[in-house]
């Protein structure tokens, strides 16, 4: 190989490093901008290009991703004069790669100093109390004000968030003695409220189980009445058939005592009695009717001298025996 050769192959390397160089990919999420001579030519986008040596040249590598910057904190005062030091956190992304490379020369500084002036503003006209608790308002001002200003720079404000708000050490000693009377108040609150709700709690209990209990001496009253009705009812309906039964018997015994008289006249009758049979007969009735209780005793005539005859019949059976 003479030196020739070599030459050749080496402008021939040297033309396939600068080809390969002058292609360029771009990744996703990210834009080129490219200059001709040193002024804007294009943006470039996801995907390969070719660029020309020796005349193009990729100025900035934007990237499109959101973007999260973490200020120092920033010394503001208050509408009642406190001083305090808040720190921000921005999060933002690029809309327009151009504005973002020729809209300003340092971005990140112009939001970082923009977001300081107008949390100064924004806090100078509210109080302490108020700043502690407007987290939320604070950031949504800041956030419309930066989004319109760095709109021309092709930046998109998405939100801002106050990370820290650390006011002066006295005046968070104050707070802190504040919170803290304020738990106590409101401890000794719900204790009292405890209290109050267990009271009440206690006092139903006792008035339901007071009805309750004389709920049950009711219904053991009314239980008891009714089983001694009940039993009243049962005793009664015993006597009444006690002395249904008693009637009963009673009658059944003057029927058959009416019976057996009826039947012995009929007997009697049948056996055509003679006058000295009727005359015992009368005499046995009259020595029943002797034995009630009467203290008067009429004597018919007729068995007054049948018992005459009695007597005369009673002495000759004497004398005879004798």
């Amino acid at each position: 190989m003479n030196m020739s050769d070599f030459v050749i192959i080496i402008i021939f390397i040297v033309l396939i490093g600068v080809f390969i160089s002058c292609i360029k990919i771009v990744p996703q999420a990210y834009v080129y901008i490219v200059e001709r001579f040193g002024t804007f030519k294009a943006e470039w986008s996801t995907g390969p290009h070719v660029l020309i040596p020796f005349i193009d040249r990729v100025a900035k590598k934007v990237s499109l991703k959101e973007h999260v910057a973490d200020f120092k904190p920033q010394q503001v005062i208050t509408k009642d004069n406190v001083t305090m030091q808040i720190d921000t956190v921005v999060f933002f992304q690029v809309t327009d790669a151009k504005s973002y490379t020729y809209g300003i020369e340092s971005p990140m500084l112009a939001i970082e100093n923009f977001t300081a002036t107008t949390l100064r503003n924004i806090i100078g006209e509210l109080e302490l109390d108020a700043t502690l608790t407007s987290r939320d308002t604070i950031n949504k001002k800041i956030t419309a004000i930066l989004d319109e200003e760095t709109d021309r720079w092709g930046i998109k404000v998405i939100r801002v968030e106050l990370k820290n708000i650390l006011p002066p050490r006295e005046i968070q000693e104050s707070m802190e003695k504040q919170m803290k009377a304020e738990r106590e108040r409101r401890e000794k609150i719900l204790q009292a409220e405890g209290e109050k709700k267990a009271q009440v709690l206690v006092a139903e209990a006792e008035r339901e189980s007071k009805i309750l209990r004389a709920e049950a001496d009711k219904r053991a009253e009314i239980l008891k009445a009714e089983a001694e009705k009940e039993a009243m009812v049962l005793r009664a309906d015993a006597v009444k058939e006690q002395k249904i039964l008693e009637a009963q018997g009673e009658a059944e015994a003057i029927q058959l005592v009416q019976k057996a008289l009826a039947d012995s006249l009929v007997m009697l009758n049948s056996a055509n009695p003679n006058e000295a049979v009727l005359q015992l007969k009368a005499l046995e009735a009259f020595a029943k009717a002797a034995d009630g209780k009467a203290t008067k005793i009429i004597i018919p005539s007729e068995i007054q001298g049948l018992a005459g005859l009695t007597a005369g019949i009673t002495s000759i059976a004497e004398k005879e025996k004798s």
